[in-house]
């Protein structure tokens, strides 16, 4: 049954896909986002009566994500770094695992992946992913 009504963040998830095509969750992330932004080209003229008009153009993505270091997790800060360093196109998940609940999903590259030390803290990661192509939205 779909989630329906104001709901805990806990249960908005990101997972990376798997060569072998399974989803796994992205280990001990404390918080994870998704941006979508649009480009509106200018296309105003002197029809336009005075006002400025737009129009729809590209369409672009950025998924972030931070969380606590645990290197015995399946998708964790040193695959995250390992995909960047090597280039390697990140496809991946973002919702809930509820049936019936909307997710995205699609690919991108890492962009930045930075993991962080204090002394007597736990050791934190972040990273962002840039989205190439189109993203698509299913239930699950």
């Amino acid at each position: 049954m779909p989630t329906t009504g104001i709901f805990n963040g806990t249960n908005l998830i990101l997972k990376f896909h798997s060569t072998d095509g399974s989803e796994v969750v992205v280990g001990h992330t404390t918080s994870a986002s998704m941006s979508l932004s649009a480009d509106l080209p200018d296309a105003t003229t002197k029809n336009s009566s005075g006002y400025n008009e737009v129009i729809a153009g590209t369409r672009t993505g950025e998924i972030s994500f931070e969380g606590l270091v645990a290197y015995d997790d399946s998708n964790n800060a040193i695959e995250a770094a390992d995909y960047l360093l090597a280039r390697t196109k990140v496809y991946w998940t973002f919702g809930t695992s509820v049936s019936g609940d909307d997710v995205y999903s699609g690919a991108g590259f890492l962009n930045s992946v930075e993991m962080s030390a204090e002394m007597e803290s736990p050791v934190s990661f972040s990273g962002s992913i840039t989205v190439t192509g189109a993203i698509a939205k299913t239930a699950n």
